[in-house]
């Protein structure tokens, strides 16, 4: 991540409206997900150009965000447990919630969450707030129960932390978690 923050946003910008990124060429039939690591204090950057690329209207391809903080807030809802959680950590503890959540809150509801009618070829799934997510959800879980589902379209994952290609590890100090199927974008 030697490179300047904006620089490199700059070189995402332009590598996303390829062809050959949307259709996924190049990849030896690999799945086509996208990293683009990013030190976490360069987060409202990050941000900021994601927004400025999101309302690009010259942009040749079209942004799908799935923002994960704000899916695990709506499967909170949903649940209708969002205004009891406060009270539960009062009362059982932070790691009896966690637990909690961690159990009732699946990858397949992300996932389920996240679907939409693609356009192969034209379209980019954009995930971010993966760093507010966490421990709720983990990026190379979800990563893996996704694959079945958005196959037809580039995954382009905002990433605040680091992948080696084998692993990816969060800010950079949490334990690596082990991924495989990505590249980094950038």
């Amino acid at each position: 991540m030697a490179n300047n923050i904006k620089e490199r946003l700059d070189k995402l910008k332009d590598k996303i409206q390829t062809e050959d990124f949307l259709q996924g060429r190049g990849l030896s039939n690999e799945v086509n997900i996208w990293m683009f690591c990013y030190e976490a204090k360069d987060e409202q950057i990050v941000s900021h150009t994601v927004e400025q690329i999101k309302s690009d209207t010259l942009l040749w391809c079209h942004i799908h965000e799935c923002n994960l903080y704000d899916i695990f807030i709506d499967i909170c809802r949903d649940k209708r447990i969002l205004d009891r959680i406060d009270g539960m950590e009062e009362r059982k503890g932070t790691d009896f919630l966690l637990r909690q959540l961690q159990s009732n809150i699946t990858v397949e509801q992300f996932v389920k969450k996240m679907q939409y009618e693609m356009t192969p070829g034209k379209d980019v799934l954009l995930i971010t707030g993966v760093g507010n997510v966490f421990p709720f959800m983990r990026i190379h879980a979800l990563l893996e129960g996704m694959q079945p589902y958005f196959s037809s379209v580039p995954v382009l994952v905002m990433y605040p932390g680091t992948f080696n290609g084998s692993a990816v590890r969060l800010f950079d100090i949490l334990k690596p978690n082990p991924y495989y199927r990505a590249f980094n974008i950038i």
